[in-house]
């Protein structure tokens, strides 16, 4: 049975479940960042995915970048399935821009977390709908 890591379920708000993945929204309003996580159990890596869902899950994270490209018209689009703090496999789609709070290193600590209000996860949410 799919449980959610519980750091990705505490750091996240889902937007919605696609045929395979939760799509997931990081709680940090400092940058566009999606987290894919496939509804299977027991997966650390893409490689232990059967072959059809590795397909889905490619045509999820496009999916998922053409949403934020959209909504935020990013410089440039950065993927990761990187799994050093949560072995779950996750995919993160991050919409980068030459002004944001890292711009041109990693995202990861650079700035503090800027949770989201009820307002901005709202337009977030409206946004993405109508880019789908």
């Amino acid at each position: 049975m799919f449980k959610l890591d519980e750091r990705l379920a505490a750091d996240t708000v889902e937007i919605t479940r696609w045929p395979l993945c939760r799509v997931l929204l990081m709680n940090d309003a400092n940058y566009p960042w999606l987290v894919l996580v496939p509804a299977r159990p027991d997966l650390r890596d893409v490689i232990d995915l059967p072959a059809l869902e590795r397909h889905t899950l490619m045509d999820e994270i496009a999916r998922a970048g053409e949403a934020l490209r959209a909504m935020f018209k990013p410089h440039k689009l950065n993927v990761a399935s990187l799994g050093n703090q949560v072995a779950q496999l996750h995919v993160h789609v991050v919409a980068r821009s030459m002004t944001d709070a890292a711009w041109p290193k990693p995202i990861w600590g650079v700035a503090p977390t800027r949770p989201y209000d009820a307002a901005a996860l709202s337009a977030f949410k409206e946004r993405f709908f109508a880019t789908l």
